[in-house]
């Protein structure tokens, strides 16, 4: 599947030309001929003889880019100076900073934040412990931790590697909830230190998000955490995204006017997002689910499943879905289904797959970059197609959830996250897409939406308070108080 021109690779070229002539015109030319689209073109400096002219550009790949660098080295009369790739740029030094509350101008200030007047604040939490939230960072801070196992599409490329994503994603904390988020990469995969280094950083957190953190020890690390601390552990890979599907779901069925408890749902993908997306499809009401891996449909009689231990994730899968005992391939599974879910490769499924699906199908295809189906292909048959692209309708995306959540969790000094605060979050995210806006190619809210974080932490909030996973002294202060 070709990919369009992104800002994702987008970089300032800086050019020396003629001051007459066609070579300014032959530049965008040139840019646009070679598949790349201009994005902007400023002169920076100009005599008689040459301008100096900056051409911003946005390319589909780093070779692609490089193409088109190749090709306006060729123009005659230009010389062609600094190329700058803009998201390298964005990234020198790092995207996020500490910054302190108080100005520190004065020696009364040093005294105040720090010894000796600080002191005084030490003995009060020592004497009261639950005075760290009212009195530190702790109460508005989450801890982002990676062991960099699974980032992204990229796959396990260790702590320093992952950083950059880690660094994004308390940036996004910030933006979108007002949330202080530390990125914490550490340099170990042993399931058991990943364990006791987080219960040992945990007294500065009123929250812990788990990232890119490899199936199956991710499902491990999470429970013992859970079941550890007291304060809420999510992993946004395998929660965030069951929450974004589900509630995209939720408005797809009202697209094409069918009930959860009636749908087929097939899914790809049995990893992390996978199994989680499951269970939240069945909490929410979904009966009949099927889910295949790269070895086709999971089922109870699968030659690698029958000597796999009662904890393994697929023979959970395996107990818990496939009514009708279906076996076979995932093209096979697919034939008549309502919904196709995909968290797993690219292209395993053709417009002919699509196109074997009941009337009124709804595909989520959320492989990135590659969907598991051309969303184009997908679309001339299936009633709603959604993906993780941000280049086409319906993006399924995690930064629509997890401010939200942690938002909510950390206004009610939730002790845990658990499946009603998830459900909650769900339809609320959903709910914020109106009746008379809804329809085939808006089922989800823009990640820009100023409703969304605030509806997501409103439900989380109340939820855990309906449960009882609130503190017991939390009123009804707005939210971050």
């Amino acid at each position: 599947m070709a990919t369009a021109p992104s800002v994702s690779y987008s970089m300032t070229v800086r050019l020396e030309v003629p001051a007459g002539g066609t070579a300014v015109s032959q530049l965008t030319t040139v840019v646009e001929s070679s598949g790349g689209s201009v994005t902007g073109l400023d002169v920076t400096a100009s005599g008689h003889e040459r301008l100096r002219i900056d051409v911003t550009i946005a390319a589909s790949s780093t070779a692609h880019a490089d193409q088109i660098v190749g090709k306006l080295r060729e123009i005659e009369g230009v010389t062609l100076g600094k190329v700058s790739d803009r998201t390298f740029l964005m990234h020198l030094g790092g995207k996020i900073e500490m910054s302190s509350k108080h100005p520190i101008r004065n020696r009364d200030d040093l005294s105040m934040v720090y010894t000796p007047g600080v002191a005084r604040v030490c003995t009060q939490i020592a004497e009261h412990p639950e005075d760290a939230r009212r009195l530190t960072i702790k109460r508005n801070s989450v801890a982002v931790v990676t062991d960099g196992s699974a980032v992204l599409g990229l796959g396990n490329i260790g702590p320093k590697a992952a950083l950059p994503v880690m660094e994004g994603k308390a940036a996004l904390f910030k933006r979108f909830a007002g949330i202080d988020a530390w990125p914490l990469c550490l340099d170990t995969q042993d399931s058991d230190m990943i364990v006791e280094i987080v219960k040992a950083i945990a007294p500065g957190f009123a929250g812990i998000n788990l990232e890119d953190i490899s199936a199956p020890r991710c499902f491990e690390i999470e429970a013992r955490l859970r079941e550890a601390l007291d304060i809420p552990v999510f992993h946004d890979d395998q929660h965030g995204t069951a929450i974004v599907v589900l509630a995209s779901l939720f408005n797809a069925l009202r697209v094409v006017d069918k009930r959860i408890e009636d749908v087929r749902v097939v899914m790809s993908g049995a990893g992390a997002a996978g199994t989680a997306i499951l269970k939240l499809l069945l909490a929410a009401g979904v009966k009949h689910a099927v889910v295949a891996d790269i070895h086709g449909v999971v089922h109870a009689g699968r030659a690698d499943l029958v000597d796999a231990g009662a904890d393994s994730p697929l023979c959970w899968i395996a107990d818990n879905t496939n009514p009708e005992g279906v076996t076979g391939t995932l093209k096979q599974a697919v034939v008549g289904a309502d919904v196709f879910i995909g968290v797993s490769a690219p292209n395993v499924l053709d417009a002919a797959d699509v196109a074997a699906m009941a009337e009124g199908a709804i595909v989520f295809a959320l492989a990135n970059p590659d969907p598991e189906v051309d969303p184009a292909e997908a679309r001339r048959t299936a009633a709603v197609v959604a993906t993780g692209r941000s280049d086409f309708p319906n993006q399924i995306n995690n930064v629509l959830v997890f401010p939200g959540v942690f938002r909510g969790l950390l206004d009610a000094q939730s002790r845990t996250v658990h499946e009603e605060m998830m459900l909650a979050a769900a339809r609320a995210l959903a709910d914020v897409v109106l009746v008379d806006e809804l329809n085939a190619n808006y089922i989800i809210p823009s990640v820009f939406n100023e409703k969304v974080s605030g509806a997501v932490a409103d439900a989380v909030r109340e939820a855990a308070r309906a449960t009882g996973a609130a503190a017991a002294s939390v009123t009804s202060a707005a939210p971050g108080e």
